[in-house]
């Protein structure tokens, strides 16, 4: 792991994801050949740091330096924030409440890696297409003190406000809140940098706090329900700000093109293996669950990761070389299941973003075949791209001949009674 202007030991090897010898399983670290050096692109966003309270991932020890140790606020903001600003910094936007420096600043599995800030704000109002900008914060904020001071300067059409509105459950409209961002640290912290069991996420490296004198201001502009917790920013690494289909102008579902553009996949060889990785790093999105299973809080049961109100459209990026990081981790957690739920849970969780790979899948298929021709029958190309992504996964093989493939789902306690067998591909 490089992070530039400071160098650190990668692990010295994954750990287990279980407990006990029954669930102790080795996988191999993969390195992807490195990308080369890429700006990305988005709508401009100027953000100044302020200094901030953190806690930092464990796994990224030592002093880290700019841009981390901060919080970071729009203009629209800037007035209520306590103590002097820091260096101001251009960003792009990054989802609805972030933003990502256009400038690499880690290399993590032999990939550059970006700053991406989430709880910068939003720009649209939560419960109506109005704008989100200062003149209508100042109508929402109930302290007249907050009200004049977002008023000190102008609005534009870069405003971006944080508010107090309570929304999904734990956090604040357009920020982020601390039970979410704690549930993202630990999910991080669990990971080999990048990877559980093969699953890739983009790791939280720190949580910012919000002073508590501006988490008060902010919790004055609300709508019908006042967020009480604690208002944070997670800064995390991402490989790019691409997604699926939701939550990016650029996304594979509305402009594959410029996905295969921007990450330079100019020849059949290349698109070849962007499939595969990308094929390759879904899978074990759909497999997640039986990646991290261990035996469970009862004799006869076990516990693993699973999703909650996160989906692979809008809740994973896309890396230059196909492979998707899963990057809003606050709806991964833990769950128990008996012996007898097993496999309902494995296929519950195939089935939950199983249309999303294929629909992602044939966007990139596509788009190779208008670039550099077609090869063959789609299913028995699928199944070609499926074996060569899936050769050297512990968790997932293809099993069958003749006319029915099937996935067959292993384990991570190697509980063979318990391997899952899931429809693939028709010939």
């Amino acid at each position: 792991m490089i992070l530039h202007g400071r160098e650190s030991p990668a692990p010295a090897g994954e750990p287990s994801l279980g407990s006990g010898a029954a669930c102790r399983q080795a996988f191999p670290r993969r390195s992807f050949d490195p990308a080369a050096r890429m700006r990305l692109n988005g709508h401009p966003l100027s953000l100044t740091a302020f200094p901030a309270e953190t806690v930092t991932n464990r796994q990224f020890a030592g002093p880290l330096g700019a841009p981390f140790g901060a919080y970071f606020l729009p203009a629209s903001l800037a007035t209520l924030a306590p103590g002097p600003p820091g260096a101001l910094r251009e960003f792009v936007e990054d989802d609805n409440r972030g933003a990502v420096l256009p400038e690499p600043v880690a290399t993590l599995d032999g990939l550059e890696f970006y700053l991406s800030v989430k709880g910068v704000g939003s720009s649209v109002a939560p419960y109506s297409w109005r704008s989100l900008d200062r003149a209508y914060a100042a109508e929402l904020a109930h302290d007249p003190a907050v009200r004049a001071r977002i008023l000190r300067t102008g609005s534009d059409r870069s405003d971006r406000i944080i508010t107090g509105e309570l929304w999904l459950r734990g956090s604040p409209y357009g920020g982020q809140g601390w039970e979410h961002a704690a549930t993202a640290l630990a999910v991080s912290e669990r990971a080999d940098l990048t990877s559980l069991g093969g699953f890739r996420i983009a790791p939280v490296v720190q949580i910012a706090f919000l002073p508590p004198a501006l988490e008060a201001d902010l919790r004055s502009i609300y709508w019908y329900r006042q967020y009480r917790g604690r208002i944070v920013q997670e800064l995390r690494l991402v490989p790019s700000n691409v997604r699926i289909y939701f939550h990016a102008r650029n996304t594979v579902g509305n402009n594959v093109g410029h996905v295969f553009d921007l990450f330079g996949v100019d020849s059949n060889a290349r698109a070849l293996v962007f499939e595969a990785n990308f094929v390759r790093s879904t899978v074990a999105m759909l497999t997640l669950f039986a990646r991290t299973m261990a035996p469970g809080p009862t004799p006869d049961g076990f516990r693993g990761l699973d999703f909650h109100d996160v989906w692979l459209d809008k809740d994973a990026v896309l890396a230059p070389n196909g492979s998707v990081y899963f990057v809003d981790l606050e709806g991964i957690e833990e769950v128990p299941v008996t012996r007898d739920g097993v496999r309902e849970k494995i296929e519950d969780q195939v089935y939950r973003s199983l249309y999303e790979l294929t629909f992602a899948y044939e966007q990139i298929e596509a788009e190779r075949q208008r670039r550099f021709g077609a090869t063959g029958s789609r299913t028995d190309h699928f199944e070609a791209v499926l074996r060569g992504a899936l050769e050297s996964d512990p968790f997932v093989r293809l099993r069958g001949e003749g006319a029915r493939i099937e996935f067959e789902i292993r384990n991570n306690c190697q509980e063979e009674s318990l391997y899952t067998r899931f429809q693939a591909v028709d010939r």
